[in-house]
């Protein structure tokens, strides 16, 4: 099977508030680097868009696909199954970010998909290079695209009015 490696960051500059998420892909010699910033979201959510971004560019399946994140919040939930238990009790207990693990868990299906986590902010250039796409995306204001998704959910409609007025 082939392989591809993926580094991955989010940013938000506050928590909610301006975000952005930035990946490397790369294969053999192929390197691609993606970037996006939302009007307001949290870094969790960007740390989870920067995964689904990188897996809906691929074009080929299925891949042996080693992603590489700062986040232990995705690596724990990917790694140590808790993705599955919160899609079969429907994310009950207030689990966050059904939107995009649902999309994740999509996207994720026709791969074999392994996470390591790596240490933000350190010696990774990788990981170092992917925080500076996300927060240069999140710091782009004329690119800002909504976080439909963060808007949409009902408990953070209150904190939309404060970031739009």
């Amino acid at each position: 099977m082939k392989s591809i490696i993926i580094y991955t960051d989010g940013a938000a500059r506050k928590n909610p508030g301006r975000g952005g998420y930035g990946a490397i892909l790369m294969y053999g010699n192929y390197v691609k680097k993606i970037a996006q910033g939302y009007k307001l979201t949290t870094n969790n959510r960007m740390e989870l868009m920067a995964v689904i971004a990188s897996l809906q560019i691929i074009k080929e399946a299925p891949l042996d696909i080693t992603i590489y994140s700062d986040s232990q919040y995705i690596v724990n939930t990917v790694q140590k199954g808790w993705i599955n238990t919160w899609i079969k009790t429907s994310f009950k207990g207030g689990k966050k970010n059904k939107d995009l693990w649902m999309q994740y868990h999509q996207l994720a299906k026709p791969h074999q998909v392994k996470f390591v986590w790596v240490k933000g902010h350190a010696d990774n250039k990788f990981n170092n290079e992917c925080d500076i796409l996300a927060t240069t995306a999140a710091d782009d204001l004329a690119n800002l695209i909504e976080d439909v998704g963060y808007i949409n959910d009902l408990d953070n409609k209150e904190h939309a009015t404060l970031y739009f007025e």
